[in-house]
């Protein structure tokens, strides 16, 4: 298994995604945050953190 990655917020968590590109893309409709059209650069709202289970099946969190 590779790792997952995944935004939560106070109120909603996001699904698990294979990469972090995809979790990015997604991480609007949960409200955790917004791609920037021009620059492609991912912002999280305040109070998002990011999830990453990895292989071993421990869950890393970020702020």
């Amino acid at each position: 298994m590779n790792k997952l990655y995944r935004y939560v917020t106070a109120h909603r968590v996001g699904k698990w995604y294979p990469d972090l590109a995809t979790a990015q893309r997604f991480a609007f409709k949960i409200g955790a945050g917004f791609m920037a059209e021009k620059s492609g650069q991912f912002s999280t709202y305040m109070g998002t953190r990011l999830e990453v289970l990895m292989p071993d099946g421990q869950v890393m969190k970020t702020a």
